[in-house]
């Protein structure tokens, strides 16, 4: 159900945002803008590499929309961030990432953190938590970081799969171990799927550190994702489970709505859990 446009008092500045990406995420990010549902933001333009018939506002290229707008939203994958994350920073716009898989990237990361004069801002997207971990860093390391992630067995098939690891997949009765490795090599593997790993990985500090473990498993109605660490100063264990996106089912039905919660922080919301 879609809320009822915020007012925006005068004094909020309006952010002009482009919106990268016309799919299960971007459609409920533009809708809701559109609908003045986020204070101090409107939605300026889409920009999307397929012509967009029934968006509520108007199709850009990407130069035309970084001339047009003060703040890009990605919302169409880690190929748009790697193409045109620093070319959106150096023209003076700011970024709103989505696809945060990109960032395993290790290069790509220090890139985008240095340019400017625009400035990066990542989403959690489907998970919880993320604040709390980069808070206890003020501490001291975390000495561990565990992600265990659990989807139903046809949103992990990758083109790089053997056939012995796709029949264990497809014929699945139980949940199935399908990868175990850090929070750089993983997403990598999974590129429409564990954005989730890169985001942990930001609040923890170094995606090394982060161990990843990729499940499918033919029960998960729900996506699950744990997160479990520890270190001098204590441990923590979080996990969320969400509705599969039915336009999108390696992404969750949460994912715009952090999106969204991004956005209204980055428009100056007040009220905002920061």
């Amino acid at each position: 159900m879609s809320q009822a446009p915020v007012h925006v008092p005068a004094h909020v500045p309006v952010r002009r945002v482009g919106l990268v990406g016309w799919g299960a995420i971007g459609r409920v990010v533009g809708q809701a803008l559109a609908v003045g549902e986020i204070a101090g933001a409107e939605l300026a333009c889409i920009v999307d590499n397929r012509p967009v018939t029934d968006a509520p506002a108007p199709q850009f290229p990407f130069e035309e929309a970084m001339r047009r707008c003060d703040l890009i939203v990605e919302a169409a994958g880690q190929a748009v961030v790697r193409e045109w994350g620093e070319r959106v920073l150096e023209s003076g716009t700011d970024l709103l990432v989505a696809s945060t898989g990109a960032l395993t990237d290790q290069a790509l990361a220090d890139r985008l953190l240095k340019a400017g004069p625009g400035r990066v801002y990542f989403t959690g997207g489907a998970v919880g938590g993320l604040d709390l971990l980069q808070a206890v860093r003020g501490l001291g390391p975390l000495d561990r970081v565990v992600l265990t992630t659990t989807k139903l067995p046809a949103t992990l098939e990758q083109p790089w799969m053997d056939e012995e690891l796709l029949h264990r997949l497809r014929t699945a009765d139980s949940p199935v171990e399908v990868m175990r490795g850090t929070a750089r090599s993983v997403p990598v593997k999974f590129p429409r799927s564990t954005n989730v790993a890169a985001s942990v990985a930001l609040a923890a500090g170094d995606p090394d550190r982060v161990e990843v473990i990729v499940v499918a498993d033919p029960a998960a109605e729900l996506t699950c994702h744990v997160i479990e660490a520890s270190g001098g100063h204590g441990s923590y264990r979080f996990e969320v489970r969400h509705r599969p996106d039915p336009a999108n089912p390696a992404t969750s039905q949460v994912v715009p709505h952090a999106v969204l919660r991004s956005l209204a922080a980055i428009s100056g919301r007040t009220g905002q859990i920061l």
